[in-house]
């Protein structure tokens, strides 16, 4: 099923600076995976090595933190929207 996924600006450089994607997947694993596969490279700034997201990349499901909803396995229907927010450090 198409999902709509909002790119953030750090990772533009993968999508040819395009700030709105459409990939498939049914859940938000499955929208990641596809987003490798259409965008090379895409994910090696979301995952640590042992496959996990890194802290500091917050992915939200039409706005609800999938951290508190199943994590990856957070299902997506049609129509919904995948934001990746990576967090900003500043000082």
């Amino acid at each position: 099923m198409a999902i709509s996924v909002l790119i953030p600006t750090v990772l533009r450089k993968y999508t040819s600076g395009t700030d709105q994607v459409v990939a498939h997947g049914a859940s938000v694993r499955e929208v990641l995976q596809d987003l490798e596969r259409q965008f090379t490279g895409f994910s090696q700034n979301l995952y640590e090595a042992d496959g996990e997201l890194k802290a500091f990349v917050n992915i939200y499901v039409n706005e609800e933190d999938i951290r508190f909803l199943q994590d990856l396995q957070t299902p997506v229907q049609p129509n919904d929207t995948v934001t990746i927010l990576p967090a900003i450090a500043g000082g």
